[in-house]
C-alpha cells in the first residue's frame, strides 16, 4: 500500500476543496445574473472574465445549491449540506443586491480588545487568512469597494481579488481634502476601475482625473463628505453592491449615519493593549438605548465573524432586544 505524501491532500480534503470551489462558483454566477437583470455585468480585466465565463447556470454545482424564491432572490436550496449552508447564508445577501434593493456592508476585523492596528499603525494581519480569504471574495461579489483616505496613506492596498476567483470592483476612495498623492498603487496601477471622491469644491469643471482615477465631487461639509450623497453617485452607475472595506473611521462614519445594511466584525484572538479603535461612534447612557442587531456567526479559521443586520423589520435595534427578529447563528 502506497502512502500519501503528509503534503497531500486526503481524498476528503480534496473533495472538500472541489465542493467549496463549486459553492464560490454559483455565487458569482448567482451575482452575475441577479446584476445582468437589473445593472451592468461585474467589472472585470479581460482576463478575470475570460476565466469565469461560460461556467454554466450556477457554476456547474449541483442541481438545488441555489434556487429562486416567489421574489426572484436567490436562496440556498433545502437540502445543502451545514458547512455549505454557512457559506451560502453568508454571502447570499450580497449576491441579491440589485438596483432597487441595494446593499451596503462595512467591514472590520479587530482583536479581542477592540482594535484594528497597533500604535504605530500596524495592521498586517489582525485577523487570519479565513478572513483575508472573506474580504477577496465581498470584493468579487460587490460591484464597489470603498476605503477612506487613511488606509490609502496607511497600507496602500490593492483592493482586488487576487485571492478569489471573480471579477474585481469599482475602488472607491474617499478623500475630501484630496491630499493623496497619484503615485499610490490604486491610482496608477491599472488593475481595476477607480475614483476618488473629493469635495465638490475641490473639483474643476468638466471630467478630472489623478493618475488613472476619475475625481468626483460631493457636498461636503467642514472636512466631512456627504456619504448618503456619495453614495447616490455611485447608484448612478448602475452600482448596487457597496462594499464599506475600512478603515475604523469610514466605517463608523456609515454606521452613524444609519447607510449600512449589513455591518461585518471579525474578532481575532489577538491583545494589543492599545492601537486604533475600531469602531468609534457617540455613547450611549444605557445599555437599552445601545444598538443590538440580529446577527449571524460564523467561524473563520481562528478567527470569530458577526454578521450584523442593521435593518431587520425596517425598525431600530436597541438594547431590551424586544424590537429584534433573531437570525439564525451559525457556527
Amino acid at each position: 500500500m502506497s502512502k500519501q505524501s503528509p503534503a497531500e491532500p486526503g481524498n476528503a480534503t480534496r473533495q472538500g476543496i472541489v465542493q467549496a470551489d463549486a459553492v464560490w462558483r454559483a455565487l458569482l454566477e448567482a451575482a452575475r445574473q441577479t446584476r445582468g437583470e437589473d445593472g451592468p455585468a461585474p467589472r472585470a480585466t479581460p482576463e478575470k472574465r475570460a476565466a469565469t465565463a461560460d461556467r454554466g447556470p450556477l457554476g456547474d454545482a449541483d442541481e438545488g445549491l441555489l434556487v429562486r424564491d416567489s421574489g426572484g432572490r436567490w436562496v440556498r436550496g433545502p437540502e445543502v449540506p451545514a458547512e455549505t449552508a454557512a457559506l451560502l447564508d453568508l454571502y447570499l445577501p450580497v449576491c441579491n443586491a440589485r438596483e432597487g434593493s441595494p446593499l451596503t456592508v462595512g467591514h472590520l476585523g479587530q482583536s479581542l480588545d477592540g482594535y484594528i492596528a497597533t500604535d504605530s499603525g500596524d495592521s498586517t494581519y489582525v485577523t487570519g487568512p479565513a478572513n483575508i480569504l472573506h474580504l477577496h471574495r465581498m470584493r468579487a461579489l460587490s460591484d464597489a469597494i470603498v476605503v477612506g483616505a487613511g488606509t490609502i496613506a496607511c497600507d496602500d492596498p490593492q483592493l482586488t481579488t487576487r485571492l478569489a476567483e471573480g471579477p474585481n470592483p469599482l475602488r472607491v476612495v474617499l478623500d475630501p481634502s484630496r491630499r493623496l498623492h497619484s503615485r499610490h498603487g490604486v491610482f496608477s496601477d491599472g488593475a481595476a476601475e477607480t475614483i476618488v471622491v473629493c469635495d465638490e469644491r475641490r473639483t474643476a469643471r468638466g471630467k478630472e482625473s489623478h493618475g488613472l482615477a476619475e475625481v468626483v465631487g460631493v457636498p461636503a461639509d467642514d472636512g466631512r463628505l456627504d456619504l448618503e450623497a456619495a453614495l447616490g453617485r455611485l447608484a448612478e452607475r448602475g452600482l448596487a453592491a457597496v462594499f464599506v472595506e475600512g478603515g475604523g473611521a469610514t466605517v463608523s462614519r456609515f454606521l452613524e449615519a444609519g447607510l449600512l445594511d449589513r455591518l461585518q466584525i471579525a474578532i481575532a484572538p489577538l491583545v494589543t493593549g492599545s492601537g486604533t479603535a475600531g469602531l468609534r461612534v457617540p455613547g450611549r447612557d444605557r445599555i437599552a438605548e445601545c444598538l443590538r442587531p440580529p446577527h449571524r456567526v460564523f467561524s473563520m479559521g481562528e478567527d470569530v465573524l458577526f454578521d450584523c443586520d442593521l435593518h431587520a423589520g425596517g425598525s431600530p435595534v436597541r438594547g431590551d432586544g424586544r424590537e429584534q427578529t433573531r437570525l439564525r447563528r451559525i457556527i
